[in-house]
C-alpha cells in the first residue's frame, strides 16, 4: 500500500479508536469523557451542538450506541482497506462522510481520509 493508504489508515484507527472508547466509556459510565477542569469542563465537543440542533441530545443512550456502532463499521473498513481488499475504499469513504459530523477532529481527520481514498493514484485499485 502506498504511503499515503497507511496515513489513512492511521487516521481511520485513531478517530474509530477514540469514538469506539468514548462511546464505550459514556454506556458504561453514563457519560462521555470531558475534561475535569478549566473552562470546558464537564463540556462535550462542538459536534454535541450539531446534534442537539436537529433534535438529538447528545448524552442519550441512541447517540452513545451510534457511537459504539459508527466506530466498529469505521475500524472494520479501516482494517479491511488496510488489508487490500478489493473495493474497500468505497466502505471508507461512506463511512468517512457519514462522520464528518465529529467536529472538529472527526471532521478534519475524515477529510483527509476522504483525500487518501478518492485520489486514484493513491487507493487501492479495485
Amino acid at each position: 500500500m502506498h504511503w499515503a493508504g497507511w496515513v489513512a489508515s492511521a487516521l481511520v484507527a485513531v478517530t474509530g479508536g477514540w469514538m469506539l472508547f468514548d462511546g464505550l466509556h459514556a454506556l458504561v459510565t453514563g457519560d462521555f469523557v470531558t475534561p475535569d477542569s478549566g473552562t470546558h469542563a464537564g463540556q462535550l465537543g462542538p459536534w454535541a451542538n450539531l446534534l442537539s440542533g436537529i433534535g438529538l441530545d447528545p448524552r442519550s443512550l441512541p447517540v452513545k450506541w451510534i457511537f459504539v456502532g459508527y466506530a466498529a463499521a469505521y475500524l472494520t473498513s479501516g482494517a479491511v482497506f488496510a488489508a487490500g481488499a478489493a473495493g474497500a475504499w468505497r466502505a471508507v469513504t461512506i463511512i468517512a462522510v457519514l462522520g464528518l459530523w465529529y467536529l472538529p477532529f472527526g471532521t478534519v481527520a475524515n477529510l483527509a481520509v476522504l483525500l487518501v481514498v478518492l485520489t486514484p493514484s493513491l487507493r487501492i485499485r479495485g
